[in-house]
């Protein structure tokens, strides 16, 4: 009797241990990191893409319109300032210069002429003057010496004035004629023709339906021009710190330097308006390898602290606070205060240690305080 009392104990202790075993809570897997020593930055980032640019670019027409005599350049071609591009037919101007050029020339020979001669004439007068103060020229025939000396020598500033004006009608005809060439207004890179040779052009505004002649672009200097929330621009001066990431290069971050906050808000869209900001390379080298066009991210450090405690900004609750999980695997909630933030770490004033372990995994389910916890994995 009593061995049986004994079996029915032992299976009842049995079948109380495996309720209780099934009843417990299974521990929750949350993701940890381990609070750390580190760098800490306040930032800002532009709300929209940013663009990469060039700090010269010039959508180029002819100031007048005309038919396509010649196109000097390909596409691609580098180019120095002030070098032809492209040309109108303009063979009816070139013969006007040509004309113009003669008629100077001609003007500066019939110069040579009549001021020889009024040379000639005032030799002359000089001679009868000298002459008739030893008595041996006559009065009337001093008095028409000297007459025609001033005569040639009025014909003389005639000649040279008339050449003045000659001048200036070839420069009126080569102001003409040059203004059927397109030049390079600086040295850069060809990116795109629009047009072909015996096409009409007028020049318009230059609109994707009208685009330019000629777009010349300079290579040797990019910068990127961001949108930044209008909350968020007063903050940022020219000078700070900047660094930027373009969607054509994921892997690599580039170092530059605000170089300038528009003085005014841009209200392309009601409910978002922005401040355009711009940034230069702090290296030139860096962007050999860019395109202007491409689209960049541009984030500016307003403030920086080397040595703070920090934990990820994603470990954080909206009250301020954090999960902490204790030496016995329990989850407890613990306020803290901040200080600088980004995106994507967080300055832990007070609240948290070195060292302790902080749940980053704060949306899983399961994941509350008093509840016990599994680290998937340790933190750095």
């Amino acid at each position: 009797m009593k061995r049986h009392t004994k079996l029915i104990l032992a299976v009842g202790i049995i079948l109380i241990l495996i309720v209780w075993a099934l009843n417990r809570e299974q521990p929750v897997k949350v993701s940890i990191v381990t609070a750390e020593r580190g760098s800490v930055a306040k930032t800002v980032a532009n709300t929209r893409a940013g663009t990469v640019k060039a700090c010269q670019r010039a959508h180029l027409m002819p100031p007048i319109a005309g038919q396509i005599g010649r196109i000097l350049v390909h596409e691609g071609d580098n180019v120095q300032q002030g070098q032809i591009l492209l040309e109108l037919w303009n063979d009816d101007l070139i013969a006007q210069v040509e004309l113009a050029r003669r008629e100077t020339h001609a003007s500066e020979q019939n110069k040579t002429e009549v001021c020889l001669l009024a040379d000639a004439a005032e030799r002359e007068a000089q001679r009868l003057l000298a002459l008739q103060r030893d008595n041996l020229a006559s009065e009337e025939a001093v008095d028409k010496a000297v007459t025609l000396a001033k005569s040639r020598q009025a014909g003389c500033h005639a000649a040279k004035a008339r050449i003045k004006i000659s001048q200036a009608r070839q420069r009126v005809a080569e102001a003409a004629l040059e203004r059927t060439r397109l030049r390079a207004p600086f040295a850069g890179q060809v990116a795109e023709i629009h047009g072909e040779i015996g096409e009409f052009i007028t020049p318009t505004p230059v609109t994707a339906q009208n685009p330019a002649a000629v777009d010349l672009i300079d290579r040797r200097c990019l910068y990127i021009a961001a949108p930044i929330d209008e909350v968020d621009a007063p903050a940022i001066t020219p000078g700070m710190p900047a660094s930027i990431t373009l969607d054509a290069f994921p892997d690599r971050r580039f170092t530059g330097t605000v170089r300038r906050v528009a003085s005014y808000v841009l209200t392309r869209e009601k409910q978002s308006r922005t401040v355009e900001v711009e940034a230069d390379f702090d290296d030139p080298a860096q962007y050999q390898a860019l395109l202007p066009g491409y689209s960049a991210d541009l984030e500016i450090t307003l403030a920086q602290k080397p040595d703070v405690v920090r934990l990820p900004t994603e470990a954080l609750l909206e009250s301020d606070s954090v999960l902490i999980l204790n030496d016995d695997d329990i989850i407890e909630r613990r306020q803290v205060k901040t200080g600088l933030a980004n995106w994507q770490f967080t300055e832990i004033v007070e609240g948290v240690k070195v060292g302790e372990r902080v749940i980053v995994s704060v949306d899983r389910k399961g994941v509350r305080e008093g509840a016990v916890a599994e680290p998937e994995s340790a933190g750095p």
